[in-house]
């Protein structure tokens, strides 16, 4: 059979077409491969004030932004100095861990740790957001962490924004100074400063960090006219100075406070107490100037502050963050006039903060009534009576919360319900007592603050019979998950569900109800007082211990 050449070379020449046909096919498709590879990273990007910064996707679709910086490190020079706004970066800024967390002891077993170390350099916060866009415009939560202002952190899982974002919330946790850091007043510091103001940083670095939310949080789909700022404990206090300070109230569309406000719970001192108590730790630590103090290695500063003399490091009504005291400012009506949703734990402290080591009985209480409140303690007796033996142990811990922070809340409930221009105030008291520790926690038991002891240094507690002081925090952000410490229940995510969609909805429109939910009155001004009691079963009730409280009050304004 004869071939025929030009059969050959046509058969050739279409093969060799078809073959550079199909390779330039592929080479066209490897770029939209790559185009739609590099979408995903694309979409972890998102342009700040001062950058751009990387984030990482979580199981759940939301975008995490870890430790990114909204203020100059407070070191050398600027310890001591109202934050400075954070310096412009050039390349892709990773966000994918977050920062260390602010200086501290270690003084409370409830607290688990997910920063990057310990440092001075601290002043960085965490985004989780839900957001397809830029223009999603989406409420957003800025949450204080508690710890007395001595520790804490914006990592803590208990604050995890995950779980409140995927409820359609921007969420934002925040770290500031704390301790000598972060409240230390001393005659230098005033005399520097263009305020004539000391101490008090701590609670700049809040404010800071809600002037970057104003300027960033629109790039990560939040919305900057529907900030809801919230905080438990120390977190709480921070939200109520925000609402008190000229430098703040304006930032913030809502407030959330979980046990503590500053109307009697670490309330401001005057500038030159604080300053006295400054010049006492100066000399502790051998330093006779500002400059020596800020030669001071950082560690060795915290180091110094566990010396039993150390003074406590107040605010101070420095008359630039606070003008006047609080108390003054929510009086005439000064705060921020938003709505407010607050409330507090049924156990903030134990029936021993009263009793000391006596048992439970009607003698033993009279006589630690009358010890503490000397010619008042009729009154006492009257408002926290207990006829009964039985009776005790429940109306001393009801006197000892009060004492330490539920009158403290109560005041700002009922304050800002008067002087608040009409904005709503919801009130809670949370009563579900933490379940039993998981098996493997073996022989430890609950302590401070819902701490861990384990080294059998200190007595072991009784089981709480109601809600400890932070017990509410896993249950309010949906995060029980992050706690392996206690062995959860369906009635404990029943209760979480139902207190994080109240949190979630007042976040969203102000209002705490919303469907399938118990109905939440708001509190009147004119007729009984309604809050809502948080527990297995959650259902409103009637104020009935107001006389308690206008007691306390009484009491606190007494010279």
């Amino acid at each position: 059979m004869q071939v025929n050449p030009c059969r050959i070379v046509l058969y050739v020449f279409s093969n060799l077409f078809i073959m550079r046909t199909l390779i330039s096919l592929s080479l066209l498709t490897i770029p939209l491969a790559f185009g739609a590879a590099a979408q995903q990273p694309s979409a972890l990007r998102v342009k700040t004030a001062n950058g751009l910064v990387e984030g990482t996707s979580e199981a759940s679709g939301v975008r995490s932004f870890k430790g990114i910086p909204f203020a100059q490190p407070p070191v050398g020079d600027l310890r001591w100095k109202e934050p400075q706004p954070a310096k412009n970066w050039t390349d892709v800024r990773s966000a994918k861990k977050f920062g260390p967390r602010a200086m501290q002891r270690a003084v409370f077993g409830d607290m688990g740790f997910r920063s990057d170390g310990m440092s001075e350099d601290c002043l960085y916060l965490n985004v989780w957001t839900p957001a397809k866009s830029a223009n999603d415009r989406l409420p957003v939560l800025v949450y204080f962490y508690g710890g007395g202002f001595i520790a804490g952190d914006g990592s803590e899982g208990r604050y995890d924004g995950e779980s409140m974002s995927r409820k359609g919330i921007v969420a934002i946790t925040v770290n500031y100074r704390l301790g000598a850091f972060g409240f230390m007043a001393h005659p230098e510091l005033t005399a520097e400063s263009p305020h004539k103001a000391s101490s008090n940083y701590g609670y700049l670095d809040q404010s800071a960090a809600l002037r970057w939310v104003q300027e960033n949080i629109a790039a990560f789909g939040g919305d900057p006219k529907k900030v809801i700022i919230a905080g438990e404990s120390a977190g709480s206090v921070s939200v109520s100075a925000q609402m008190a300070s000229p430098l703040s109230k304006n930032l913030i569309a809502g407030a959330i406070g979980e046990s503590g406000s500053l109307l009697g719970t670490l309330p401001p001192t005057a500038l030159a107490d604080a300053e006295q108590s400054g010049l006492k730790f100066a000399e502790q630590v051998g330093a006779k100037t500002l400059a020596e103090l800020r030669a001071i290695p950082a560690d060795k500063l915290l180091e110094a502050t566990a010396n039993p003399k150390t003074p406590r490091f107040s605010s101070t009504v420095d008359g630039y963050f606070f003008p006047k005291a609080p108390m003054a400012i929510f009086a005439a009506g000064e705060q921020a006039q938003v709505p407010l949703l607050v409330g507090w734990n049924t156990e903030e402290s134990g029936a021993r903060a009263i009793l000391g080591q006596e048992k439970p009985t009607v003698e033993n209480y009279t006589k630690a009534v009358q010890r503490l409140y000397g010619e008042r303690a009729d009154q006492v007796l009257k408002a926290y009576g207990a006829t009964t033996d039985e009776a005790v142990e429940q109306v001393a811990t009801d006197l000892a919360s009060d004492r330490f922070i539920g009158y403290s809340t109560w005041k700002w409930s009922d304050l800002h319900s008067k002087t608040g221009g009409n904005k709503p105030v919801y009130r809670y008291l949370y009563a579900r007592p933490r379940p039993a520790m998981t098996p493997e926690m073996g022989n430890a038991s609950a302590g401070l603050a819902g701490g861990v002891m384990r080294d059998g240094s200190a007595k072991p507690q009784p089981a709480p019979k109601g809600a400890v002081h932070s017990a509410e925090i896993e249950y309010a952000m949906g995060n029980l998950g992050y706690n392996k410490v206690y062995a959860w229940t369906k009635d404990d995510y029943k209760v979480s569900e139902v207190m994080q969609n109240y949190f979630a909805n007042f976040i969203k429109k102000f209002n705490p109800n919303g469907p399938g939910l118990p109905n939440w009155p708001a509190v009147s001004t004119t007729g009984p007082v309604q809050y809502m009691r948080i527990d297995v079963d959650t259902h409103a009730v009637t104020e009935q211990h107001r006389d308690r409280y206008m007691f306390l009050d009484q009491a606190s304004a007494r010279p």
